[in-house]
């Protein structure tokens, strides 16, 4: 499962929809994104977690409340969890615990623990919000758009922008709750990536990268689906199919991202 190993990261990446799962370890702690998807995998990280924790505490970041991102909540019981004050206060905590147990039944898989929905212990409700734990700092960002209680998260000095299901590498923009705060939340990542002295990205589906560029690019693609998501459909099927290898399984998202975004312009 691991995708990558060095430099106080270790990610975890899942056999369903390249999500990854982000540990990043300092003297004081080991901080998680989305410990995720299949129940031997999050078995996996909970005897990784196991093995390397130690006297530290355990920090989880969830940096949104769709299902495959929380579905491995009740495996770490022991850890302090931090999110958006969206994800918290979220009216539709039950819908979430229904779709795991449906992916579930539907598969006829077994876990070892009973999914719950995150409590959160350290909620966000301003960018710029940050908590200092031993040698690092956090600092979030709120980023809604993908959901509305997304959230981005950066790591200094160490350098690491944990940004959820943005910016992916293997995903085209998948909106759904707000084409207009999309656009809001691209701006975030571009100031995120001008202000802050970043190293890695970790995206919630994808790859790690340490390279600059390909951060930009990542961005810059981003923007440009946004931009041309109402015009020129065609030409932007094209380029997605081109660019992503499974642009077939996620065509009906695109073509969902273009009814809300022209809802929300009609």
């Amino acid at each position: 499962m691991i995708q990558y190993d060095q430099n106080n990261i270790t990610v975890f990446q899942s056999s369903l929809y390249i999500t990854t799962s982000a540990l990043i370890h300092t003297d004081e702690a080991i901080i998680m994104t989305d410990p995720n998807w299949l129940p031997h995998e999050v078995q996996s990280i909970r005897n990784y977690i196991d093995k390397h924790l130690g006297n530290k505490e355990l920090f989880i970041i969830y940096t949104h409340s769709d299902f495959d991102h929380i579905i491995g909540s009740g495996a770490f019981p022991e850890s302090k969890v931090i999110a958006t004050e969206e994800l918290k206060n979220n009216y539709h905590k039950d819908e979430a615990i229904k779709k795991i147990h449906k992916f579930d039944q539907d598969y006829y898989l077994e876990r070892n623990y009973d999914p719950i929905y995150p409590t959160v212990d350290h909620s966000v409700s301003l960018d710029g919000e940050s908590i200092r734990l031993g040698e690092v700092t956090l600092t979030f960002y709120k980023a809604p758009g993908h959901t509305n209680d997304g959230l981005f998260t950066v790591i200094e000095p160490l350098g690491i922008f944990l940004s959820g299901d943005y910016l992916s590498d293997v995903e085209f923009p998948f909106i759904f709750s707000s084409y207009s705060d999309y656009l809001e939340t691209m701006k975030k990542a571009n100031y995120i990536l001008h202000h802050h002295n970043i190293n890695y990205h970790i995206p919630g589906h994808g790859f790690i990268t340490e390279e600059k560029q390909e951060m930009l690019s990542r961005l810059n693609f981003s923007q440009y689906y946004l931009e041309h998501l109402m015009t020129n459909s065609e030409d932007l099927e094209l380029h997605c199919r081109k660019k992503f290898k499974f642009f077939d399984g996620m065509r009906d998202i695109h073509l969902d991202n273009k009814k809300i975004a022209n809802q929300e312009f009609a």
